[in-house]
């Protein structure tokens, strides 16, 4: 077990990650935020799990405007924060709404099993799709997309008691599965929507 949780406690996602992520969390952080990453960023590719452990892809969404964000259910605020902006999106855009998912994606899929991550989404969107998978899975992703995040060691004898520190940052893609917008999780939710429909 003290093996196991050595892995999961500090996941740190490094070398020229880090250096990129930092970059991109930069211009989420920027005034202007909304920024064209087209070109910069690879096409919507995953695999991972779902509610009742449900494997779904990119595949999945094929047709949908997808806004994806990464996160875990336990955050105290820019999480849900961000879960409730982008249901007020969604709301924004009317009947259209239908052709727009979430994917709300943990970096603590220790915690974060299926059933808690999708009853954590579903408090903000039922047509949200919480997923999670294994570290090896969540790590490569995040590499995808130059998300850093790092789970900190238990600062008590609970182990499942931690913080999670992660970058931040909406990325959008069209119904291809083309990158198309990272967004700043500040950005307001009429530019947002404004940003989708352009892509509708």
């Amino acid at each position: 077990m003290q093996e196991q949780c050595s892995v999961w406690i500090k996941r740190v996602i490094a070398g020229g990650l880090l250096a990129s992520s930092a970059m991109f969390s930069a211009l989420a952080l920027a005034e202007s935020s909304l920024h064209p990453v087209r070109g910069f960023l690879p096409d919507l590719r995953f695999e991972l799990t779902t509610a009742e452990n449900a494997t779904v892809t990119q595949d999945d969404f094929s047709g949908k405007i997808v806004l994806m964000f990464f996160g875990y259910a336990s955050c105290p605020d820019i999480c849900p924060t961000t879960m409730a902006q982008l249901s007020e999106v969604v709301n924004q855009l009317g009947d259209d709404g239908d052709k727009v998912r979430v994917l709300f994606v943990s970096v603590d899929p220790h915690r974060d099993t299926p059933e808690i991550l999708q009853s954590y989404v579903d408090a903000f969107d039922t047509n949200a799709i919480g997923l999670t998978g294994t570290e090896r899975n969540i790590a490569n992703l995040a590499r995808r997309y130059r998300v850093a995040y790092q789970i900190e060691k238990p600062k008590t004898d609970n182990i499942e008691h931690y913080d999670v520190a992660h970058s931040r940052g909406i990325y959008i893609f069209d119904d291809k599965g083309k990158a198309q917008i990272l967004a700043s999780d500040s950005e307001s939710v009429e530019r947002l929507a404004e940003a989708v429909r352009e892509l509708l």
